[in-house]
């Protein structure tokens, strides 16, 4: 087994071109919570957080040398790029499933896990290089995020459809999104805040699911910018609520 571990460590190191210091790391960003409450090592869960706030800001940067400054755009680009379906056809593309650490009948291909997995190495090798992004960015997402210029400039994501059909896909039925706003700032230059979502049965006005009372957008120019970055963030919640 430690012949096994130490082989795939190796091979994954040659692969990004980046020998860890601590490899400690490197195996906490592959290990499942499964495995890890099965024999009591640490997962990737702290990692993964650690990940994916490294690769928002490395996106944001890019964006801003794009000339990509405007609040809603960034978060619409941002989404596509972060998606479960966009990480995952990354972690394919370099064949990640090969180096996790699991159970032994755990399933990987088809679930979160890899997205969860290549977020923690990002997060681990952020950790091991002394807090570089540029080390990340050089060789975790410029190599395995093939073609991300044209990912950006066509990126055209209908944030209302995917969430209407995630939710009518779980409740069976039709869907209202209803959603408060925040006006501020001066008449000609206003600032929009979409605050208080509410998930409701659009016959009956029954609300379907409680959402926190913390989720609201982002300071948007115009009313459709913050609708979108609130439906991302319910999104992003019910994802990973399963819902």
């Amino acid at each position: 087994m430690v012949m096994i571990i130490t082989e795939k460590l190796r091979k994954f190191q040659d692969l990004i071109g980046y020998d860890f210091k601590n490899e400690d790391y490197l195996v906490q960003s592959l290990t499942t919570p499964r495995l890890a409450n099965e024999t009591g090592v640490v997962s990737y869960e702290y990692l993964e957080t650690l990940g994916d706030a490294v690769i928002k800001l490395i996106f944001i940067l890019k964006f801003k040398k794009r000339g990509i400054q405007d609040p809603g755009e960034i978060t619409k680009i941002k989404a596509l790029l972060e998606s479960d379906d966009t990480l995952k056809k990354v972690a394919n593309r370099v064949k990640l499933q090969e180096f996790i650490f699991k159970s032994g009948d755990q399933q990987i291909n088809g679930t979160r896990i890899l997205a969860d997995v290549f977020e923690a190495i990002c997060g681990a090798l952020f950790l091991d290089s002394n807090h570089d992004f540029k080390l990340v960015e050089e060789k975790i997402i410029n190599p395995f995020y093939e073609n991300i210029d044209s990912m950006i400039n066509s990126s055209s994501l209908d944030i209302t459809s995917e969430l209407l059909e995630l939710l009518q896909g779980k409740f069976k039925t039709s869907i209202e999104i209803k959603l408060e706003y925040e006006v501020s700032g001066l008449a000609h230059n206003p600032t929009w805040i979409a605050k208080n979502p509410k998930i409701l049965d659009t016959s009956t006005k029954i609300e379907l699911i409680k959402l926190p009372l913390n989720i609201e957008s982002i300071n948007s120019g115009n009313k459709p910018n913050a609708k979108k970055d609130i439906y991302i963030k319910i999104m992003d919640y019910l994802k990973k609520r399963e819902v």
